[in-house]
């Protein structure tokens, strides 16, 4: 059974871009580095610490599909018709943009809610993980109890102003098992856990719990950006 969830980078005051989009320090981590982690597709190389290294590896190695809103689909012109994860994309739209769907880009056009979104990305990503990208889906999904695990990969940054991660949130407080904490460099990576999923000793063990979907979030958050285009 697929595995869904969702992880950004964000700054101490909760945010995961200014308020042009535009991610600055929040990435960082991703070229901090002296160890090279290739991204699924080859255009992409990041250079971080050992053990934000790990986190990237581990992500990359499990993810199956992703789903995404139609502005960051638009926003990154649909990533040259490639996602640098290399997996399927659903794309939440009301409809679909000119020239779309094309036989050779995996991107799937999703015009009844994001319900259906996930639903179809958990049929694509088999037994692997599905990634919620962006802030609007991601709250879109923990408002509909889609999501029992959120990743905040937390920079030691102030940025002010910009674009939340956890807005327009509904029936909080939501409580969260955890976290579980890799510290990287200039990065932090917080795990956290919904009652469905367990961690024994720094692994995750999936549980099933009845009425509850389970989840679980791949490193996404680089190559998912629509900001972030080339190669490195």
């Amino acid at each position: 059974m697929a595995t869904v969830g969702t992880e950004m980078s964000m700054s101490l005051d909760g945010f995961i871009a200014d308020p042009s989009d535009e991610v600055g320090p929040l990435f960082a981590w991703y070229g901090n580095g002296d160890v090279a982690v290739p991204m699924p597709d080859p255009r992409w190389t990041v250079r971080t610490s050992e053990a934000s290294a790990r986190h990237l590896r581990d992500g990359f190695t499990r993810i199956g599909a992703l789903v995404a809103g139609r502005r960051w689909f638009d926003v990154a012109r649909g990533w040259d018709g490639n996602h640098p994860m290399g997996v399927p994309v659903f794309v939440v739209t009301h409809t679909a943009p000119d020239g779309w769907p094309r036989d050779d880009a995996p991107f799937t056009f999703v015009t009844d809610g994001i319900d259906s979104a996930v639903a179809q990305a958990k049929a694509a990503a088999g037994e692997k993980l599905v990634g919620v990208a962006g802030a609007n889906i991601a709250q879109q999904c923990l408002n509909a109890g889609l999501l029992d695990e959120i990743v905040v990969n937390l920079v030691p940054v102030l940025l002010g102003e910009g674009i939340r991660f956890f807005d327009n949130l509904k029936g909080t407080p939501v409580e969260l098992k955890g976290p579980r904490v890799i510290e990287g460099t200039g990065v932090t990576h917080l795990h956290c856990f919904s009652g469905s999923l367990l961690v024994e000793e720094g692994v995750l063990r999936s549980v099933f719990v009845p009425g509850a979907s389970r989840v679980f979030v791949p490193c996404f958050a680089f190559p998912g950006h629509p900001r972030v285009r080339g190669g490195g």
